[in-house]
């Protein structure tokens, strides 16, 4: 059924929400890369695996959390402790650490740069809240990379952090936000970044949730990019202004789960 965006259905918004009600539950966490940063309890632990969990979540679902889980474990039992402390021959625990194309070298580049993060400039939060507008975080995603990569790092590494302002989708990054921000009463999504409005958030956008908004008249854009993510975000809070990126959870299960 095709349905223009700014005449949703009505019961396609039933239909969105009874799927963000089947999927937005704890059941969802242990499958799924949000799963890592659960193991914590401190804050910075919690915001830095998230933010490492999301950075390899592409390709197969059980290999992502295997991985996550195994990469997490290499950095002992707090990974901020580890980020704050560590040295050149504790980096070497590192090697042979490898997800698809983010190898050991770039795990130790994003090591170095969070420590730099936290020490220079407040931490990945303080970071997100400085550069975040009233209606978006693409802007605060932008300067987030400029600020990641000012230290000495390889060329190779930038490509694991996206960019909306070249025309990315920034799916991870979005989804890490996701997790951070996004105050969920049912215990999924963490809620750590209160100065962050879940309003400003942006839906993670890849080929499954691509498709499905587009079957269901939520977004005309072909391409997955960054204009596509705005279209997206634009029809997400006509249905819910205030917490808009809850569809994702509807967005991702029809087209993982339920192949629609």
């Amino acid at each position: 059924m095709e349905i223009k965006p700014n005449n949703i259905d009505n019961e396609i918004i039933a239909f969105l929400n009874e799927k963000v009600d089947q999927y937005n539950r704890p059941s969802f966490i242990e499958n799924d890369p949000i799963s890592i940063p659960h193991r914590y309890s401190l804050k910075e632990d919690i915001e830095i695996s998230g933010f490492l969990a999301a950075t390899i979540s592409w390709g197969n679902r059980k290999i992502i959390v295997k991985n996550g889980h195994k990469m997490l474990d290499l950095l002992g039992e707090s990974p901020f402790d580890f980020v704050m402390s560590h040295d050149a021959k504790q980096l070497k625990r590192l090697n042979g650490f490898v997800h698809r194309t983010f190898n050991q070298e770039d795990l130790k580049s994003f090591i170095k740069a969070l420590k730099h993060l936290y020490q220079v400039h407040g931490g990945l939060e303080t970071v997100f809240n400085k550069y975040a507008t009233e209606e978006s975080l693409q802007p605060a995603i932008h300067q987030f990379k400029k600020i990641f990569f000012e230290i000495p790092h390889s060329q190779r590494t930038t490509k694991h952090i996206s960019d909306p302002f070249k025309g990315c989708a920034a799916k991870k990054i979005n989804m890490y936000l996701r997790w951070l921000v996004r105050v969920d009463n049912r215990g999924v999504d963490l809620g750590l970044w209160r100065k962050i409005k879940p309003s400003q958030l942006s839906c993670p956008l890849d080929v499954h949730s691509g498709n499905i908004a587009r079957k269901l008249g939520l977004l005309n854009r072909k391409q997955n990019d960054a204009k596509a993510v705005t279209e997206l975000d634009n029809s997400l809070r006509k249905l819910d202004p205030n917490d808009p990126v809850k569809y994702d959870f509807a967005l991702f299960g029809l087209g993982i789960f339920d192949k629609f």
